[in-house]
């Protein structure tokens, strides 16, 4: 019995899904219409209640309706940050091997 009573109440973690632009854009347009709220549409297609809520807002400021990074400012974003780190990691690869054949002319 006390195994039963010790699972209960733990939810097992959710797989991450991905979901292409064209379903999130339907589900934040079923949101939109007002007919239901994001909570009942997150639970009519087995989705988070937060996941919904985060492509609403998305979709809100990808319309100018609301303050933020628009989707294609956050993947420049994302672009750039990965692009900084690589030359990072190249310009630390040639400060060491400058000081490698430094130390070898010497």
């Amino acid at each position: 019995m006390m195994s039963v009573m010790g699972s209960m109440g733990k939810k097992k973690p959710r797989p991450r899904r991905s979901f292409t632009p064209e379903f999130k854009a339907e589900i934040v347009g079923l949101c939109r219409q007002g007919d239901r709220s994001v909570g009942q549409v997150a639970k009519d297609f087995d989705l988070t209640e937060t996941a919904v809520r985060a492509w609403v807002n998305q979709a809100q400021t990808d319309a100018g309706e609301r303050d933020g990074l628009t989707s294609d400012e956050r993947e420049e974003l994302a672009r750039l940050r990965r692009e900084n780190r690589r030359l990072r990691e190249d310009v630390d690869i040639l400060r060491r091997a400058t000081a490698f054949f430094a130390k070898e002319t010497r």
